[in-house]
């Protein structure tokens, strides 16, 4: 009869791995180094993973998974905050209304959630980033990133519908720099000793990211071309200054004879002529 598996073995091997591949990839990872920093036997490792690959791939579905529930969770939040409040126009947004506010901190809020599960998680990225080339998880971060790029794009046009942020940004690019910014704090926070402050990173982010995105009132866009300046007739028109006026009439003068510089004659050696 087998042994039934230890659920508390379970986390302890997926705590030790993550330790292991960040430290040597997940190529040089050995499974008898995850189990000996936990305690365990090689036979207790296999009665919860087939692999150590296996085991990665639980744990970048834990960290993807749980990205995908906080950003649901926050548009959930943000849609019933317009239900409740209405949506902050521009004008909202210039003048800091306690409507505009109350967005930024329910925003700032659920950025600080993803923060702390990057913080959670900063181990996963580096693996990601630079521990799986030669790996079949070696093309596993663009295509987590590429996945969380049109989430994100997708949010962002349902704003664009409800009219919170500008309609002529283009929801992919917006996508890719909220990624882009995520995945290099998380290498960053992999460096780091301390924890940092997330909750001013976070503030600093929402701050740039609902400035950033403002609706306008017009945009410069859709502005009719202006007919070019006419000067009213009681005006006199500019005069250019003095250098530029002469280097311009001397430009347009005509060149006199007097002026003209001779052309220079060739000089040919005579000879004298024979007698017929």
């Amino acid at each position: 009869m087998a042994r039934p598996a230890d659920p508390h073995a379970r986390s302890a091997l997926v705590a030790a791995a993550r330790a292991e591949f960040a430290r040597k990839g997940l190529r040089g990872a050995r499974i008898e180094d995850i189990t000996a920093a936990c305690g365990l036997s090689k036979g207790a490792f296999y009665l919860h993973f087939p692999s150590k690959e296996a085991l990665f791939a639980e744990v970048v579905g834990t960290f993807q998974s749980g990205l995908d529930a906080l950003n649901e969770r926050r548009m959930e939040q943000v849609e019933r905050f317009f239900e409740e409040h209405g949506v902050p126009g521009p004008k909202d947004r210039r003048e800091h209304s306690e409507r505009f506010k109350q967005l930024i901190e329910l925003e700032a809020a659920s950025d600080l959630e993803v923060m702390e599960w990057v913080w959670d998680h900063r181990d996963v990225a580096v693996v990601l980033l630079s521990g799986s080339h030669g790996t079949e998880f070696e093309s596993l971060l663009w295509r987590v990133t590429d996945a969380q790029v049109e989430r994100i794009a997708q949010n962002f046009q349902r704003l664009q519908e409800a009219g919170a942020v500008d309609g002529k940004m283009d929801p992919h690019l917006f996508g890719s720099v909220i990624v882009g910014t995520f995945l290099l704090l998380s290498k960053q926070m992999a460096r780091m000793q301390e924890k940092p402050d997330l909750k001013a990173w976070s503030r600093t982010l929402q701050r740039l990211l609902q400035e950033g995105t403002m609706p306008r009132l017009a945009s410069s866009d859709d502005a009719p071309a202006e007919a070019p300046h006419e000067a009213p007739p009681h005006e006199a028109p500019r005069k250019a200054p003095a250098r530029i006026r002469a280097l311009s009439a001397r430009a347009s003068r005509p060149s006199s004879p007097s002026t003209r510089r001779p052309a220079a004659r060739a000089k040919t050696r005579s000879t004298p002529r024979k007698p017929k």
